[in-house]
């Protein structure tokens, strides 16, 4: 029996040895992001079809992109509690709710990541869609300061404007770069081999810049004045929220860090994000905004005590890390 046992062990340990050879993705070979794509597959955020190809010249659906962002990068709802279970289709009615991708979408949209509400999780990202998405992703994930350099694109008026700060922010930090001719080719799909690419460089940049966010319980004065807060109606079950408020200078913004709902009231909390120090920001009044989402039958309201906050981004810090370090990350690209 113990002899049996020995056996046994032997072969499991053999197994998973050379299981990571043996299931590496069967058409990912000499491909540009080849090592991007087979770590990120080792940590289990990616997944290919059932014959083990990845399909990485393929073109990336909306579906596919929103997962691998929220997942990839640990974003979540946990600070959030509902009286009714969010479905992908309260933000976005062309999901299906039973879909694998529903869950996503649902953290997608109340993390606010900019998303069209009309999106069909079928269609086809293109690489300045997903160029948004990714940098709203990393927003979110901590309180960042990006190089103040502009990059001068060949084919910078077939940009659209709504995505070309998130494009130059990504150029600053090396997760995308433009090609020979200086083009960044927005208009054109982006392929699952290159948004696989981008996404690895972008965990990269949040893990490297991880320390540099405030510890839990770190006690600030709350420096954001003038807040105020809209509703637009996006269905007749969801309002977006918007809060807007005005900062000391361009270094200052603010995030949700919780949504608690009381009686008839969604009671927000806000956290604002402070200047990063030695660098150089534009000494004016800046208005700030963050959006978030909430059912409709509850009144958004601020919390009655916003002169102090604590830090709390050390949860999403720590969200992230594990996609780097351990094979916890859940993340599928289908």
């Amino acid at each position: 029996m113990k002899k049996t046992l020995f056996l046994f062990s032997v072969v499991v340990l053999v197994f998973a040895a050379i299981s990571q050879s043996v299931w590496a993705f069967s058409d990912t070979k000499n491909d540009t992001n080849e090592t991007k794509i087979s770590a990120l597959q080792e940590l289990g955020i990616l997944s290919g079809s059932k014959d083990g190809s990845f399909k990485p010249k393929d073109k990336l659906t909306y579906a596919s992109g929103i997962s691998i962002v929220v997942k990839g990068l640990g974003l979540n709802i946990d600070n959030l509690r509902f009286v009714k279970q969010p479905l992908a289709s309260d933000s976005f009615p062309k999901a299906k709710n039973d879909a694998w991708y529903s869950d996503s979408l649902v953290i997608a949209a109340y993390n606010g990541l900019d998303l069209p509400k009309d999106l069909d999780p079928s269609a086809v990202m293109t690489r300045e869609q997903f160029a948004h998405l990714l940098f709203r992703g990393i927003e979110k994930t901590g309180d960042y300061a990006f190089p103040e350099i502009y990059a001068l694109l060949n084919d910078e008026a077939a940009v659209s404007t709504t995505y070309m700060d998130s494009i130059q922010k990504l150029l600053t930090i090396s997760v995308i770069k433009l090609d020979a001719k200086n083009n960044f080719n927005p208009k054109l799909a982006i392929t699952r081999g290159e948004a696989a690419g981008w996404l690895y460089d972008a965990a990269q940049f949040v893990k490297k810049n991880a320390s540099n966010q405030p510890a839990p319980g770190t006690k600030h004065s709350f420096p954001l004045s003038d807040l105020t807060l809209s509703i637009k109606a996006i269905t007749p079950e969801v309002n977006e929220v918007t809060i807007t408020a005005q900062a000391p200078n361009s270094g200052y913004g603010m995030h949700i860090t919780s949504l608690t709902f009381d009686g008839d009231q969604a009671v927000i909390d806000l956290e604002p994000t402070f200047p990063k120090p030695g660098m150089m920001y534009l000494q004016v009044i800046t208005k700030v905004k963050v959006v978030t989402y909430v059912a409709s039958n509850y009144k958004p309201v601020f919390n009655s005590s916003l002169s102090s906050v604590e830090s709390s981004m050390a949860g999403s810090e720590i969200s992230i890390l594990p996609a780097l370090n351990a094979s916890t990350a859940e993340a599928t690209i289908h």
